[in-house]
């Protein structure tokens, strides 16, 4: 039997932590890896055209599983392509491991060509980034990535040369145990009883939750129903907490609707469940508050806090809710219910009248038919920009359906990447990418990839043929639009020349049917649907505040629009409410 070598241990150790692909694109000193890959069945060898998308759909994989997900790039601009998709992974505590092959190692520190130092570049975007130079690292060091990537949830980074991949695996390589699933943390007796004391001296109670939550849906309705709660949540909780939320008051900060906004300022007792809502100019500084996140770091690093507790949100609130005094008042959760309802009300009609006669069509209008055909357990990835809004209004979570986008780091172009990802996670299951115009044309090479391994993900393209959101961003600031137009193609055109199915839907009542015949195609289709450039509203006067960009007074009236059928769900929460 052949003696193992470095790049071999490396494929092995991948397999045996749960790895089932690496995203990347093939080079030089990546060769020892890829041909070990070659000859493994248990793990494959996904080919993309830009590394960036690698790493966007590896932070996807693992955001749709909960597993580690693992990407690559050769050496220097190879793995340097890497590291837009990995911040946005780390950041949305994805468990990722990248490996960033290297030059030749006796040349490391003499300007080789190609040369960069990816176990430095790569430190800002990972809990772990270290250097391989000698076989006998291996493989402890993978290991201790591994275990960084799963534990801390986020990017770990090994850098490989390629001449030390080629060569033999240390004789009797340990065969150690890897850590590839997180345990849960519960609170301390004393901070749950410090807590409960508080829940208890508290007349208004108002939870706002965050992707922490996920898992915790059930915890935190009863929890809600026993201290009588209005919830509400951050963008990256809606698809964990909204559905089935008969105490749901809405979505606080940019892209915000609802009543949200005000239950977390007139309550006496806010609790921020599993949330690093980064907007601290949405959160109140007259109510105490308590913030529950399992990771530390997190704690107080957006507002004061009269309580921090280190723990899962699951297993606090399963610590907390038998030992609250159950309250008996709902004058605060009703008012914050009709608050809710009222302002949904007042916003929904603007794009809900003769929308099948305006053109260009109203974004907002593709948004809720894209929710209503939507399969019951689909995938929507979300580009940044003018999406992330539509998605937020429009797209209605049941607690099987999954939304991700680049909600913590914010980069253009992330929905397609991401949906390869989440894609090869189950080619059964529907994908639907909402794409910019801008965010699209990106990474639009990638689309190619949808067609080589024929991946059925259903890429839908709000082409306003402008970059709205900075658009807007612009114009709130008081300054003229400049540089944010794009001259576009037909995008169903260059589909179908790639061999893919491609539809333009310039009308409304074109746009149902084209949407059904897309969702019902076997492969990778897009629909190019040409919508409005000035769907949202700009308001008639521009205050001081509104200067500074997307100031408080701003988002309130600006991001003012179209609630989708979350509308339904307030009207119904409203049914057993006394009439205030």
């Amino acid at each position: 039997m052949a003696k193992q070598n470095v790049a071999e241990q490396f494929v092995d150790i991948l397999v045996r932590a749960g790895v089932k692909r690496l995203y990347g694109v093939v080079g030089d000193s990546l060769n020892p890896v890829v041909d070990a890959i070659r000859r493994t069945p248990a793990l494959d060898w996904v080919q993309v055209r830009h590394e960036e998308v690698a790493a966007f759909a590896a932070g996807a994989e693992a955001q749709i599983t909960g597993s580690l997900a693992a990407c690559a790039g050769s050496c220097g601009p190879g793995n340097l392509h890497l590291i837009n998709g990995l911040y946005d992974a780390h950041r949305s505590m994805a468990p990722v491991l990248a490996l960033a092959s290297h030059i030749p190692s006796s040349e490391i520190g003499l300007g080789y060509f190609q040369e960069t130092h990816p176990d430095q570049l790569f430190r800002e975007c990972s809990h772990y980034s270290e250097l391989i130079s000698n076989p006998k690292q291996m493989p402890r060091l993978l290991q201790t990535a591994i275990q960084h990537a799963v534990g801390r949830s986020g990017v770990s980074v090994v850098s490989l040369p390629g001449d030390i991949a080629s060569l033999p695996a240390p004789d009797k390589a340990v065969e150690t145990a890897l850590v590839t699933s997180r345990p849960t943390v519960r609170p301390g007796d004393e901070e749950i009883d410090a807590l409960v004391r508080m829940i208890d001296a508290a007349d208004r109670v108002t939870l706002f939750c965050g992707s922490g939550t996920a898992g915790a849906h059930a915890e935190v309705m009863q929890f809600a129903e026993r201290i009588k709660a209005p919830v509400g949540h951050a963008l990256r909780g809606k698809e964990w907490i909204q559905y089935d939320n008969p105490f749901d008051v809405g979505m606080s900060g940019l892209l915000g609707y609802g009543a949200a906004y005000e239950a977390t300022h007139e309550c006496d007792l806010l609790i921020l469940l599993g949330t690093d809502f980064p907007y601290n100019a949405f959160l109140p500084d007259d109510v105490k508050i308590v913030q529950v996140d399992v990771r530390p770091e997190h704690l107080g690093r957006r507002s004061r806090l009269d309580l921090a507790i280190w723990g899962d949100v699951r297993e606090t609130l399963r610590c907390v809710v038998p030992r609250v005094r159950a309250k008996t008042d709902r004058r605060f959760l009703d008012k914050m219910l009709k608050k809710h309802a009222d302002a949904l009300e007042g916003v929904v009609k603007a794009y809900t009248r003769k929308v099948e006669k305006h053109v260009p069509i109203h974004p907002e209008y593709v948004a809720s038919v894209i929710d209503e055909l939507a399969d019951g357990d689909a995938v929507f990835t979300v580009d940044t920009g003018m999406c992330n809004v539509w998605a937020a209004r429009y797209l209605s979570p049941n607690g099987r359906r999954r939304i991700i986008g680049s909600f913590s780091h914010g980069s253009m172009a992330n929905a397609l990447p991401q949906a390869i990802g989440a894609q090869f996670t189950d080619r059964n299951r529907q994908v639907v990418s909402l794409s910019g115009d801008g965010g699209f044309s990106m990474l639009m090479g990638d689309f190619l990839t949808l067609v080589q391994y024929d991946l059925p993900v259903k890429v839908v393209v709000f082409n306003n043929s402008s970059l709205g959101m900075v658009e807007l961003e612009m114009l709130v600031a008081g300054l003229p639009s400049y540089g944010t137009t794009n001259k576009n193609p037909d995008f169903a055109a260059i589909a179908r020349a790639a061999g893919a199915y491609g539809v333009r839907v310039e009308k409304p009542k074109q746009l149902a049917g084209a949407l059904k015949d897309a969702f019902k195609h076997r492969g990778p289709a897009l629909v190019d649907v040409v919508t409005d450039p000035n769907a949202l509203s700009i308001p008639p006067k521009i205050s001081s505040e509104m200067v500074t960009g997307f100031a408080l007074s701003a988002s309130k009236i600006v991001l003012d629009g179209g609630v989708g059928r979350m509308l339904q769900m307030a009207r119904s929460n409203l049914r057993n409410v006394p009439r205030l």
